[in-house]
């Protein structure tokens, strides 16, 4: 009897027993290249598992199951977990929605996690870890900064580069893109990437020059550049052999990053710095040039004020020059013939000014100045070009010109003595014609008969236009290709710019028509809703592959047929989806 009673006892106490379900995290803050442990425990061994989306990360490994069970002192305890190790693919807020479980007819849910993505941090290494070198696998991402002291528009380079041994790299695509606020920038491009033997820490290994940019500091103090961070599809070898005693190979994916950089701007030096100085930084040459010295009243001449050298030569303006109030001068044509590689900006920047004579005699532009700061001496210097005469050969002289306006003024002319008397008068008859009978009047009567027939025929033509659904559909399929892919199609003969545009196209078709934000943009998500809406799935791999493809092409070699066949499969694609969702 005390045995069914102790049995009774423990079923009850199964009866009352509350169910826990939760998910726990490894850490709720983490960043771009750092991943994350989730658990989902439970108290019970319920069923039909239902996993959350997990937008906003990758699913690196899992699901992992563990169970225990245990008997003490006559209480039994009973727990499963659910296990999954995520790497997030964007920075920002990101939410880990509610994971779900069935246990006595009953649903239970977890409640929804908020995880914090922050730029790429600089991870230590474990001091336990092997040395890389030969046997040990090496995968880093550097920027390189030629200088991080410079002055204040001063041209700095940064050349990311990534390094490898003993790993095999199938491809990578940006999580995050460097930012240059406060920096003049510009990327210099790499027609091919070329692989190279170097050394990284001492040791020897291969590296591949992914990104190139120059920069310009526009703000003196304390500038960040945030990191470059990369998803690279790696290939790693394992200790296992196969039959053939070959080592086996396992595919998997890393994050890297170059990690922030602090560049310190020194600000230009206020001693000696020269009145009217516009910001010009480098070593330069300048030149006035007329196009002519000697022309006549009303015929037009040239002035050309150029600056030519290496320095910030987009980010300065030229003096501009004063001239006597007989000379009349228009506004410049500005004028650039600018290259820019990873020393800097060099070549030849002009204002054309077009001076047009009024009067007869000579003229003088007085000389003009050009200050910048000279890098090589820490000095500013000045450049004085010089004095200019300009010889009007015929014409009135200034002083005659005057006098003879301000004697036209005093004296009026015959033909104005009575120009406030009208010369010519308009009758009017005091009879009117009657409204009846007139042209008005016919027109009013008869103009029913002839606009209900016009409007009669455009009625019908519109029905017709209307009812032309499948028509219709394909007109408005090619404009809306039309509309998002326009920009793309300027940038045929630009490559890195053409990816840009073609994939920002396909970000903003997808905004239109599903009516979500770029932060829902992840690639499960897109499928998951495009399919939902009866789109074609092979129409939606074939977008989803061409998304994906813009990121790598922009940094691989790419020809202009292939630009081209691109832009044709995008202009396909779209067209093909904006008939399909409904």
């Amino acid at each position: 009897m005390k045995r069914f009673l102790i049995l009774f006892l423990f079923t009850f106490q199964g009866l009352l027993a509350q169910v826990q379900f939760e998910a726990r995290v490894s850490k709720n803050t983490l960043g771009l290249n750092e991943r994350l442990r989730i658990d989902f425990i439970m108290n019970v061994d319920g069923d039909n598992f239902e996993q959350p989306n997990f937008d906003g990360f990758k699913i690196v490994a899992g699901p992992s199951q563990q169970i225990s069970q245990s008997w003490v002192n006559g209480r039994s305890s009973f727990q499963k977990i659910y296990s999954y190790i995520l790497q997030p693919d964007r920075k920002g807020n990101v939410t880990i929605r509610q994971a779900a479980i069935e246990f006595n007819g009953q649903i239970y849910k977890t409640s929804p996690i908020k995880i914090v993505v922050t730029n790429a941090v600089a991870q230590e290494r474990d001091p336990n870890e092997r040395p890389q070198g030969q046997g040990s696998e090496t995968l880093n991402l550097v920027a390189e900064i030629s200088k991080t002291n410079p002055y204040l528009n001063e041209p700095i380079t940064v050349v990311y580069k990534l390094y490898f041994n003993n790993i095999g790299v199938t491809g990578f695509k940006e999580l995050a893109k460097p930012k240059y606020n406060d920096f003049w920038n510009q990327n210099i491009d790499i027609k091919q990437l070329s692989i190279e033997e170097g050394s990284f820490q001492g040791q020897r290994c291969y590296f591949v020059i992914l990104k190139k940019t120059i920069l310009y500091p526009q703000k003196s103090g304390k500038l960040t550049i945030e990191p470059l961070s990369l998803d690279i599809g790696v290939q790693l070898p394992t200790n296992r052999r196969d039959m053939f005693g070959q080592m086996i190979i396992t595919d998997d994916n890393k994050v890297v990053s170059a990690g922030a950089k602090t560049i310190n701007v020194r600000p230009l030096p206020e001693t000696g710095k020269p009145e009217g100085f516009s910001g010009a930084v480098g070593k330069f040459n300048f030149v006035v040039t007329p196009s002519k010295t000697s022309v006549k009243s009303g015929e037009g001449l040239d002035l050309i004020v150029s600056a030519n050298g290496t320095g910030n030569m987009k980010l300065f303006t030229l003096p501009k020059p004063v001239v006597p109030n007989a000379l009349e001068m228009y506004d410049p044509v500005h004028d650039e013939k600018v290259t820019t590689s990873l020393t800097g900006m060099s070549g030849r920047i002009s204002d054309k000014y077009t001076i047009v004579p009024q009067y007869k005699g000579k003229y003088i532009i007085k000389p003009m100045q050009f200050s910048y700061f000279d890098l090589s001496t820490g000095s500013y210097k000045t450049i004085t070009s010089q004095e200019i005469a300009i010889d009007v050969l015929d014409g009135p002289m200034q002083a005659e010109a005057n006098s003879t306006a301000n004697a036209a003024k005093n004296v009026i002319s015959k033909t104005d003595q009575f120009k406030y008397i009208k010369s010519r008068t308009t009758l009017v008859s005091v009879e009117k014609d009657d409204f009846y009978g007139s042209d008005l009047y016919y027109a009013l009567l008869f103009a029913p008969f002839i606009i209900l027939p016009i409007i009669i025929i455009a009625k019908k033509k519109k029905e017709a236009i209307d009812g032309d659904v499948a028509g219709n559909r394909i007109k408005m399929n090619n404009k809306l290709a039309k509309k998002y892919l326009s920009e793309a199609k300027k940038q045929l003969n630009n490559k890195e710019a053409f990816y840009i545009a073609l994939e920002k196209a396909m970000h903003n078709f997808l905004k239109a028509k599903l009516h979500i934000e770029t932060s829902e943009m992840s690639k499960d998500n897109i499928r998951e809703l495009l399919l939902s809406r009866n789109a074609n799935p092979e129409s939606v791999k074939s977008f989803i592959d061409l998304t994906e493809n813009c990121e790598f092409a922009r940094y691989a070699p790419a020809s202009s047929a292939s630009i081209q066949q691109d832009f044709d499969k995008a202009v396909l694609i779209i067209s093909e989806l904006e008939k399909q969702i409904v």
